[in-house]
């Protein structure tokens, strides 16, 4: 058996949908010594994080806390927990991770109901109404940001639309929280979960989750406390959540003034994701989402500059990331692979029928910054001339130096 050495990753400047580079004070914090998981400081430092997550999803919801997993655990835990088998749940798609919202109720025994619409756009607030009208779901279940095709929902009036109707409203953030505006409470939202990996500038690894009261009160009454730590006086509900390890009604007892025991705190990620929030509030979060508008108004402005076609409703795209069209005759891959092995550089392409169609610049976290954004451009300036595309010579760097000097 050969031992390999110790690991020893490749510099790199993680620019696609992400992941994308972690803040270096948030690696520094995921490196400190571990604690037991009741030691004071581990409980003090979970409390903590739960008081810096309602700042980053702007609410005062209690149940604000951590899943243990990528940005797919709080999904699966915020969905399985509020959703009886037999629950009707509407979907709209717009991207690839609508498609995935629906496969997790289907599998969580719902009767799921999509409505769809082109890649590339959104749902007017007024669709997305007539469909709960018709289908008269349980949950709406509603990506914000979708990665796949670089589209912002609004959802300033979905949560109002919910309440008329008696829906819960759950919505995915992973790809656009922390980078675009998202007001958990003013916006009506029960549940809503994010991952680290892109604007809050972590590692994938642990879950943001915040749910309302009323959301709360869905799960505490599926509540199951598993044999071996169940109480005398503890719930047995015969409509438990159908998953142990996301069964919210118990990670919240584990995180709550019970410290019921579920599982062993991921601590290393749990010092990771306190520090994104940290780093977040530290800088002001209405700061860091300006951060993120500016630098995605550059990066847009940039590939405009290189004569690039921006694909999909500009009007509507997150702020954190843009898709561009590859030019004909420019090998999508070639390119990206020439990208990261002369220059250090990720970027992206997608998914489904935009893979091999575009490529997705990011524009997130810790990269949602000046030198980043400039380098990108010039590296893919260089790499397009390169595989015989026409482009203006610095016209991307001009462009976006152009919109820092503005801001």
């Amino acid at each position: 058996m050969s031992i390999p050495g110790p690991i020893d990753p490749p510099a790199r400047l993680l620019m696609g949908p992400g992941p994308i580079s972690a803040y270096p004070s948030v690696l520094t914090a995921m490196s400190a010594p571990l604690v037991g998981q009741y030691d004071p400081f581990m409980t003090a430092t979970m409390t903590e994080t739960q008081e810096l997550y309602r700042g980053v999803w702007s609410t005062r919801n209690d149940a604000t806390l951590l899943v243990d997993g990528t940005s797919r655990a709080g999904i699966e835990a915020a969905m399985v927990s509020l959703i009886r088998p037999g629950d009707r749940v509407l979907v709209p798609v717009f991207g690839r991770f609508g498609h995935l919202l629906a496969e997790i109720a289907e599998r969580a025994m719902a009767e799921v109901h999509t409505i769809e619409t082109a890649w590339g756009q959104v749902f007017p607030a007024s669709v997305i109404e007539e469909a709960i009208v018709r289908v008269k779901p349980t949950l709406l279940a509603l990506v914000q940001g979708d990665t796949s095709t670089t589209m912002l929902q609004p959802l300033e009036d979905i949560g109002a639309i919910c309440a008329r109707h008696g829906v819960l409203f759950y919505s995915d953030a992973t790809a656009s929280l922390g980078g675009n505006a998202f007001e958990a409470d003013a916006w009506g939202l029960d549940a809503a979960t994010a991952g680290l990996q892109k604007c809050l500038g972590g590692p994938s690894g642990s879950a943001p989750i915040t749910l309302s009261e009323r959301a709360v009160e869905v799960i505490r009454s599926r509540a199951k406390i598993e044999a071996g730590i169940r109480e005398e006086g503890d719930p047995d509900s015969a409509d438990f959540v159908r998953s142990n390890y996301f069964d919210l009604g118990m990670i919240l007892d584990y995180w709550g003034p019970r410290r019921l025991n579920h599982h062993t705190e991921a601590t290393s990620m749990l010092y990771g994701a306190r520090e994104c929030a940290r780093v977040l509030m530290l800088e002001g979060r209405d700061a860091v989402i300006e951060r993120h508008r500016v630098a995605g108004a550059a990066m847009l402005a940039g590939v405009e500059g290189l004569g690039l076609v921006v694909f999909g409703d500009i009007a509507h795209k997150m702020s954190n990331v843009v898709a561009v069209e590859i030019p004909s005759g420019v090998p999508g891959d070639e390119a990206r692979t020439a990208m990261l092995d002369d220059f250090g550089i990720e970027i992206g392409t997608s998914f489904g029928p935009l893979h091999g169609k575009v490529w997705r610049i990011g524009t997130m976290g810790y990269n949602a910054r000046k030198d980043a954004v400039l380098t990108t451009l010039a590296a893919l300036e260089t790499v397009l001339r390169r595989f015989g595309a026409a482009v203006p010579v610095g016209g991307g760097v001009d462009a976006a130096a152009d919109v820092y000097r503005g801001a």
